[in-house]
């Protein structure tokens, strides 16, 4: 490698990190404040809202890396032709495609990092979010323990509790049982505890009153109670282990038992086909889309209004790509065997690329002056 491929490849490298932060930050910091919102207001704790912010990330890098790459090239495209260093490079005797090299070793190392992502570190972190998302709704004490709000664990069923103390005391308890037809209990209580044992999770209230209404007798009655022991767990919804997702599964697996995973988690074969070739297509994206950056900012000289239309084009060019992108997923998913449509839209984006660097090179003839001779 050339010095001057290092120097390009150096500063893409420096501006794709820079760009690569700025979007993760935005996205992430969009995911975390509904994640902590959601976990934080169901009496989770931070551990688990940072777990989960974790377990998102690398979804988050998947989806903005291509705009880091593009981005980075678009930036260090125009920061070299305005500072003339890829006219001075032109002049050395460089074609557009010699100097488009460090641009497709840049590209094809992110998509090496794409390719991580996409068959492996997606996957396994989506499946253990899952995962873990499941765990948490399993987790009675979180969903009870909020203060001053009226709660629903499941239908027919109303919780409140006024303060909960520092050593875990429930003051003020409010219980609703509306789950029989013909029947309504309602329980209050000045204290009460959770504890959980092997049998699920109880309630004990102490100092309470119990009042049962009979729909069908119109009667209603009351008992004092010093303590009562409730068991909350069977108030609550229940939730069933999650079915594992074709986007949860890494590439290997599927390599490995293709027909058996299918045959056992019951996937649409046309589902399985085009996400795994879709893995394989976003790591070309990467290429692609450093390849339109570059490429289209060398079209056209020097202007004073920048080069805005050349920006603006080399976006068309990727929403065209996505464009294409989406309408090849449904004919795919339901015939597996047209899956080469999945790369189609990356040989548009290569064939876009290679036309505009082979028009940016082609030999130019000299114009002839015409010259007016007098009759």
């Amino acid at each position: 490698m050339s010095r001057f491929d290092r120097y390009v490849l150096s500063q893409l490298l420096v501006l794709f990190g820079f760009f690569a932060l700025v979007l993760v930050s935005i996205y992430w910091i969009n995911q975390a404040v509904r994640l902590f919102d959601r976990l934080i207001g169901d009496g989770q704790s931070a551990f688990v809202f940072l777990e989960f912010t974790v377990l998102s990330l690398a979804n988050v890098i998947r989806m903005v890396l291509p705009m880091a790459v593009f981005a980075a090239t678009v930036y260090v495209t125009n920061r070299l032709s305005n500072e003339s260093e890829l006219v001075v490079m032109q002049a050395t005797g460089f074609s557009p495609w010699r100097l488009a090299r460090p641009v497709v070793v840049f590209g094809i190392g992110t998509g090496l990092m794409m390719a991580a992502l996409t068959h492996y570190l997606v996957p396994s972190s989506l499946a253990q979010l899952q995962l873990r998302e499941a765990e948490v709704a399993r987790n009675v004490t979180a969903r009870l323990l909020t203060e001053g709000t009226f709660l629903h664990p499941t239908d027919g069923v109303t919780f409140y509790i006024r303060e909960i103390d520092p050593d875990g005391t429930l003051r003020d308890v409010f219980l609703s049982d509306r789950r029989a037809p013909d029947r309504a209990i309602t329980y209050t209580a000045a204290r009460a505890y959770l504890v959980n044992d092997d049998a699920g999770s109880r309630m004990v209230m102490l100092d309470g009153l119990a009042q049962n209404f009979s729909l069908s007798e119109n009667r209603l009655s009351t008992t004092h109670f010093t303590d009562y022991n409730f068991d909350i767990s069977a108030a609550v919804e229940k939730t069933v282990a999650p079915a594992l997702r074709v986007r949860d599964i890494p590439t290997m697996q599927f390599l490995r038992n293709f027909d058996g995973i299918i045959a056992e988690q019951k996937f649409k074969p046309g589902h399985v086909v085009e996400e795994l070739h879709s893995r394989m297509s976003q790591s070309f994206l990467c290429v692609v889309a450093a390849l339109v950056g570059f490429s289209s900012l060398l079209i056209g000289g020097y202007s004073r209004f920048g080069v805005w239309r050349q920006i603006l084009g080399a976006l068309v060019l990727l929403v065209m790509v996505k464009f294409i992108e989406g309408l090849v997923t449904d004919p795919v998913q339901k015939d597996p065997s047209l899956w080469p449509l999945t790369y189609l839209p990356i040989v548009f984006g290569l064939a876009a690329s290679m036309a505009i660097l082979w028009y940016v090179g082609r030999p130019r003839r000299p114009r002839r002056r015409l010259v007016e001779v007098g009759a």
